[in-house]
């Protein structure tokens, strides 16, 4: 019998950075299943590159338990790593490489549930969910979730173990990406009044954009379990001009909204809009017509706000024996579960202060408690 350690050993050794395919590490799975006759269903990309991974456990047609992870993880690139990234280092009582908190560390726990649960009479399905490239957005889920929603019975509580230190964690904002095209006129630098500066107006919605978020941070539109308490707006990404004497006919950048689960992040996207088309593409028409704002999105993922007096928390608290519920700053995979009808919490080993980081780690005490947490949901649905 496989432990949570031996077999987060055999999942880091798979680079599933989520511009690799993660195929192996599924079909890894999906032959440790079939070791103990657990069929499983792959759900592939349309490249055929990439698969989600979907198990149940027990009586199918009762609402069960969903245990849910993503596969893929964040480049190692240019990060002064002192361990070998894709090799686990185990170190202090630390066990050290890529993925280790966010978050193979948690599907090694599920996995090592595995020979429990086929051993137990269940009184409710446990289903296993794999992921991938949730790390650019949240996108192979997607698939997985239209795939449950055909089925006539849905999961009564989604847990997903992304690092929170084994705490209850039962929100996250939400977060839309957004791209902004501005497509001006070129023409010498010594004539620029005959030009459209694609860069100047740019500047101007960039700043347009810091006035929404000003206007986000007001009181009214607080709350108080989040951090940041209100949503937030900001420019991560410019590019545009080519030579200095030259008025640049183009500008592209990018920005993202993290809206609080009440908030409709696309409001800011449309307040933008609005404003470049009333007050900004008029000014660059009256130069040149050629001229063009244009606004695309990048990615988007709905925010997770589950009650505290919910069956769902009741569950969660009872499992990881605490009722300190709280939220992240990052976001997850359950905004997604919780639009499809899934109640959802937040709850994994390790800290995402480790994550995304060079000599990311889990402790080997969190892995075990993860272990004993995951025993004790086990126990709850054992007749």
């Amino acid at each position: 019998m496989s432990s949570s350690r031996d077999l987060l050993q055999t999942l880091v050794a798979f680079d599933t950075t989520s511009r690799e395919s993660n195929l192996q590490l599924i079909e890894f799975v999906r032959d440790y299943l079939a070791g103990f006759d657990v069929p499983c269903e792959l759900i592939y990309n349309e490249q055929r590159s990439k698969a989600n991974l979907f198990a149940t456990i027990g009586p199918a047609q009762l609402p069960g338990i969903v245990l849910s992870g993503h596969t893929d993880v964040v480049p190692v690139d240019g990060q002064p790593w002192t361990v070998p990234p894709f090799e686990l280092t185990e170190r202090d009582g630390k066990l050290y490489g890529r993925g280790t908190a966010d978050m193979k560390g948690y599907i090694a726990c599920v996995l090592a549930l595995v020979p429990s649960l086929v051993n137990a009479s269940l009184r409710r399905p446990v289903h296993i969910a794999l992921s991938y490239d949730e790390e650019i957005g949240c996108l192979g889920v997607r698939s997985l979730l239209a795939e449950l929603q055909q089925r006539p019975v849905k999961p009564m509580l989604c847990i997903i173990g992304e690092p929170t230190e084994l705490k209850p964690v039962l929100g996250h904002k939400g977060k839309l990406a957004m791209r902004c095209d501005i497509h001006g006129q070129a023409c010498h630098s010594a004539y620029a009044p005959l030009g459209v500066n694609a860069i100047e107006y740019a500047a101007e919605l960039i700043g347009e954009l810091g006035r929404i978020g000003t206007r986000l941070k007001a009181p009214e539109h607080h709350d108080a379990r989040f951090d940041p308490p209100f949503s937030t707006v900001q420019t991560g990404v410019i590019s545009g001009g080519k030579a200095l004497n030259i008025v640049p006919a183009d500008c592209r950048f990018d920005f993202e909204i993290r809206a609080l689960p009440a908030h409709d992040p696309s409001e800011v996207a449309q307040s933008l809009q609005a404003y470049a088309e009333q007050h900004v593409l008029p000014r660059m028409r009256a130069v040149s017509e050629q001229s063009d704002i244009r606004f695309s999105e990048l990615s988007a993922y709905p925010g997770l706000a589950t009650d505290a007096q919910s069956e769902a928390a009741e569950l969660i608290a009872t499992f990881c024996g605490s009722r300190e519920f709280g939220t992240v700053a990052f976001g997850t995979e359950g905004g997604l579960f919780d639009a499809a009808g899934i109640p959802t919490v937040v709850c994994g080993p390790g800290s995402m202060d480790q994550g995304h980081k060079p000599d990311e780690f889990v402790s080997l005490e969190q892995l075990t408690a993860c272990d004993a947490m995951l025993q004790r949901m086990l126990l709850s649905i054992t007749e």
